[in-house]
C-alpha cells in the first residue's frame, strides 16, 4: 500500500483529503506545517507528499528539497499560472488548484505514484548494470548531476587526455583532480599540485620550469621545476587563469612538444606529464581580453568537467551536512549530534556561496560551540538567515504574489488584489500611487524586481519617472 503524507494547516481540507485517499486504498498521514512534518515523520518513508503552498512558518515548497527522491504535489488556493511555474521550477512533480475536484486529485495521485515507481525501478536497474556510476572516494552525493560527474571522471581517468575543470570556489576541484590521477595508469607516479594564484608572478616561471645557476639575481643554484618533478605523473594547475602570459607560452611548449627548458638553460628536457587544470574564471572571455593565450586554451580544453555548485545539488546538501557533522563529532570525541528541523531548513534554504568549503567550516564551528549533546540548532551554523527572510518578505510584499495569499491570513500588500486586473495593471497602479512617497530602490524592492527591470517596465508602459523637487536652498 502506497504511503502519502498530507501537509495542510486547514483541518477541514486536510481531513477531507485524507478520507478521499483512504477510500482509494492509500495509507495516509497528516501534518500541519513543514516543521511538524520534519519533527514527526521520516519523509523518505512516503511514496508521495501532498502539501499546501502557503503554510505557517516555511512554505510547502521547502519540502521539495527536504524530501529527496519522494515526489511533492503542491496545492494552492488560487489557479495562478505564476505559482504553477514557480513550484514546478523548484522541483514539484505536479500542481493542483484548490478547491480541487475529487476525481482530478485521485487521478493525479495515481499518475504521480505510478511514474515515481517506474523511475525508482529504472534507477535500481541502472545502478546494477552501470558500475561506473559508483561514487568517487571522498566525494559525497547521489544526485543526477553528481552521478553524471562520476561517470565523466570514470571515462576520462584511464586516458592521457588533458582535463580542464570548471567550478566555483569550494566545489572540490582539487578532489576531482586527485580522483582522476588515482584512477589513471599513473597512480603510482607523483601528483604535483600547484596553485597558480598563490605564487608571485616573478617566481611562477622558476617554480614551474626550474632555472640554472646564475640565471637571475638570487639563483644561487640549479633548481628542477615542478613540471619536471611531475614526469611520468600528473601535474595539477589550480587557478590556471592567473598564470602570466610568459608562463603560458612555456606551458604551451610542454603540451605541444613534451619538453621543458629551465630558465637560463640552452637545452630542453623531455617530460611525460599529464596536465589537469582548474579555474573558476571564464577562460574564453580572458582570451578575448588578451589575458589568456587562445592556443593554450584549446590545448587545455580537450575534456571539460564542470562541478555543480552546492545550491544545485538537491538532496546531496543534507547528506553532505550529516557526513561532515559525523566527521567532526568523531574528531572532537563528541556524541553523534543531529540537526534540528530548523537547522535542516536553514541548510537547504541558504545559498552557500562558498559551497562545500563554507559548509565544512559551518559544521565544524557548530560542533565546537554546541553545548547540547543531542542536537545542533540553526543559530550555531551562523547562516545569515536575516538575508533569506528579507528576500522572502520582499517576495511576499510583491503585488505579483497577491494571488497566492491565503484568505484566512490576509497579508497587506501595496495594492489590494483584484481578480480583474492583470500583472501590468497592478504594476502601473502601484508605481503611480507610490512613486511620490518611495524612491526607485524602494519601489523595486516592494515589487520584487530589480531597478533595471523597474526602469524597463516604465519605458514599456510609458510611465515617466516623477522628478523630485530639490530641497537645497
Amino acid at each position: 500500500m502506497s504511503k502519502i503524507l498530507i501537509v495542510e494547516d486547514e483541518a477541514i481540507i486536510r481531513t477531507a483529503l485524507r478520507k478521499l485517499l483512504e477510500r482509494n486504498k492509500y495509507d495516509v498521514s497528516e501534518a500541519t506545517s513543514v516543521k511538524d512534518a520534519l519533527s514527526r515523520f521520516q519523509l523518505s518513508d512516503f511514496n508521495l507528499i501532498i502539501s499546501d503552498l502557503r503554510l505557517p512558518g516555511a512554505p510547502g515548497t521547502d519540502l521539495i528539497k527536504l524530501s529527496g527522491e519522494v515526489p511533492v504535489l503542491i496545492m494552492t488556493s488560487y489557479a495562478s499560472l505564476r505559482s504553477a511555474v514557480d513550484s514546478m521550477r523548484m522541483g514539484a512533480v505536479d500542481y493542483i488548484a484548490k478547491p480541487f475536484d475529487h476525481d482530478e486529485m485521485v487521478a493525479a495521485v495515481k499518475r504521480v505514484i505510478g511514474k515515481a515507481n517506474q523511475v525508482h525501478r529504472a534507477q535500481q536497474e541502472r545502478r546494477k548494470t552501470r558500475s561506473n556510476n559508483k561514487a568517487i572516494p571522498g566525494m559525497i552525493g547521489t544526485s543526477v548531476v553528481m552521478r553524471a560527474l562520476y561517470d565523466r571522471i570514470h571515462k576520462v581517468s584511464p586516458t592521457n587526455a588533458t582535463v580542464l575543470i570548471h567550478g566555483e570556489t569550494g566545489t572540490g576541484k582539487e578532489l576531482v583532480a586527485r580522483s582522476i590521477h588515482q584512477q589513471s595508469p599513473r597512480t603510482n607516479q607523483p601528483l604535483i599540485s600547484v596553485n597558480c594564484a598563490a605564487i608571485p608572478e616573478t617566481l611562477i616561471e622558476s617554480e614551474l620550469f626550474g632555472h640554472e645557476k646564475g640565471a637571475f639575481t638570487g639563483a644561487a643554484s640549479t633548481r628542477e621545476g615542478l613540471v619536471a618533478a611531475a614526469d611520468k605523473g600528473t601535474l595539477f594547475l589550480d587557478e590556471i587563469g592567473e598564470l602570466p602570459l610568459e608562463a603560458q607560452a612555456r606551458l604551451l611548449r610542454v603540451l605541444q612538444e613534451g619538453e621543458v627548458r629551465p630558465i637560463g638553460s640552452v637545452e630542453s628536457r623531455k617530460v611525460d606529464v599529464r596536465l589537469v587544470a582548474a579555474t573558476h574564471r571564464d577562460l574564453r572571455k580572458l582570451c578575448q581580453q588578451g589575458k589568456f593565450r587562445e592556443d593554450l586554451y584549446y590545448r587545455l580544453n580537450v575534456i571539460q568537467i564542470t562541478l555543480p555548485p552546492l545550491r544545485e545539488r538537491g538532496k546531496d546538501i543534507i547528506a553532505i551536512a550529516e557526513t561532515l557533522l559525523e566527521r567532526f563529532c568523531d574528531q572532537m570525541n563528541r556524541p553523534l549530534l543531529k540537526l534540528s528541523p530548523e537547522a535542516i531548513q536553514a541548510i537547504t534554504t541558504y545559498n552557500w556561496p562558498g559551497n562545500v568549503r563554507e559548509m565544512e567550516n559551518a559544521m565544524q564551528r557548530a560542533v565546537i560551540l554546541c553545548d547540547d549533546d543531542t542536537e545542533i540548532d540553526h543559530e550555531l551554523l551562523s547562516i545569515d538567515l536575516d538575508l533569506i527572510k528579507l528576500d522572502q518578505e520582499i517576495e511576499e510584499d510583491s503585488p505579483y504574489k497577491h494571488a497566492e495569499t491565503k484568505s484566512q491570513t490576509p497579508k497587506k500588500t501595496a495594492i489590494e488584489p483584484q481578480e480583474d486586473l492583470s500583472l501590468e495593471d497592478y504594476f502601473q497602479r502601484f508605481v503611480l500611487e507610490h512613486q511620490e512617497s518611495m524612491s526607485e530602490t524602494e519601489l523595486a524592492r516592494k515589487l520584487g524586481i530589480s531597478r533595471k527591470c523597474l526602469w524597463e517596465r516604465r519605458q514599456k508602459l510609458g510611465i515617466e519617472r516623477k522628478k523630485t523637487l530639490s530641497t537645497a536652498k
